[in-house]
């Protein structure tokens, strides 16, 4: 992972053999003093078995001089022959090889993607899990509860770092350079550390259940490392995995057309169309047989060297009775919603605001 640059507890019981303290599956010799060390320590080695090292070998086409062939990654299974991680982290690959905790290593596929919240599925093969996590809720964090991320941040395997959970921060701080994500709303940050080769690890709670899926950290330059943890809420990834598993993609809203900002446009457009703001978002190409066709939103039009021309296309400024600012906000707030369900979208429409039901579809498989 490359930075971003924004990119019940058991009773402790005392071992009668050498002073042992013993609690559920953790034993340590005078080591353990408090609850949260012992909880600590029981969910580390509970989730361990299920945390894997992801080694990418990149395309050429891919590399820059000066750039590793290898990319280093981590991950974690769900189930038994498949693993969750980041997009990113194979998004050029030409080969998989995963290594477990345990140092054995296995070929893996990728089975599935969602570049939308940076997600993918890789399938092992020759090798079985020795262990599974679960997902937990992430809608239910509270600010200061303590979260574990176990991955190989800068090539450190089973690194392991606990830290808290500090806020849902708007993905509209988080701003990528690398188009990916482009649906997530919101990510969970952590003073738990997230460092290059930790995208993908498991954020856990002090259950071990999975509430986030590292992907990236946020440092004031280039020139400090990250030392904020960012990662995607694990209720989006526990949606987006029972989609990919169940229909081949990913089941969040989705208009089905391209989107441009309205500050992005010559002042000599916007003046002729009658707006005043630059609050909003151009329908600019609508797919053919998609939502927004569907709801006869008017794209726009562009001459032989790809030039708006006027009159422009609709333009969202708001869903669902929120106003928005830009391309970002109509494609997250899209994202929010299921297939079936009907959103309303106030657009600048002939010089005046009209209202227009879209109801959103199933996407198929790629």
């Amino acid at each position: 992972m490359k930075p971003l640059r924004v990119l019940a507890l058991g009773a402790l019981l005392l071992g009668a053999a050498g002073g042992a303290y013993l609690v559920g599956r953790v034993s340590a010799q005078q080591a353990l003093v408090t609850p949260d060390e012992i909880n600590t320590v029981e969910v580390v080695q509970g989730a361990l078995p299920a945390v894997v090292r992801i080694d990418v070998r990149l395309r050429r086409e891919a590399l820059q001089p000066g750039d590793e062939p290898v990319e280093v990654g981590s991950g974690f299974f769900y189930k038994r022959d498949l693993i969750v991680t980041n997009y990113h982290v194979i998004r050029d690959q030409e080969a998989i090889t995963v290594t477990l905790a345990n140092g054995k290593q296995a070929n893996a596929r990728v089975e599935a993607t969602d570049p939308g919240i940076d997600i993918a599925l890789l399938r092992v093969q020759g090798v079985t899990a020795p262990g599974t996590l679960a997902f937990g809720q992430s809608a239910r964090l509270v600010p200061g509860q303590k979260l574990v991320a176990i991955g190989t941040p800068l090539r450190f395997q089973n690194f392991v770092s606990a830290g808290v959970f500090s806020v849902l921060a708007s993905a509209r701080d988080v701003p990528r350079s690398d188009g990916l994500a482009q649906e997530v709303g919101q990510y969970v940050a952590t003073t738990a550390s997230i460092q290059q080769g930790g995208s993908g690890s498991p954020v856990l709670d002090s259950r071990g259940a999975v509430v986030a899926v590292a992907v990236a950290n946020a440092a004031p330059n280039l020139a400090v490392p990250g030392v904020i943890g960012l990662a995607i809420p694990g209720d989006l990834v526990a949606q987006s995995v029972d989609d990919l598993e169940k229909v081949g993609a990913p089941q969040r809203g989705t208009l089905g057309a391209t989107l441009v900002d309205l500050a992005d446009l010559e002042p000599a457009l916007l003046q002729f169309a009658g707006l005043t703001s630059t609050q909003g978002a151009l329908v600019d190409e609508v797919a053919a047989g998609s939502a927004a066709s569907r709801a006869d939103l008017r794209g726009s039009l562009r001459n032989a060297k790809g030039q708006l021309l006027a009159p422009l296309g609709d333009v969202i400024v708001g869903v669902d009775g929120q106003a928005v600012q830009n391309s970002f906000d109509v494609t997250r707030l899209i994202a929010a919603k299921r297939p079936g369900q009907t959103v309303e979208l106030t657009v600048w429409r002939e010089r005046q605001r009209v209202r227009v039901p879209v109801t959103l579809l199933a996407r198929t498989a790629e």
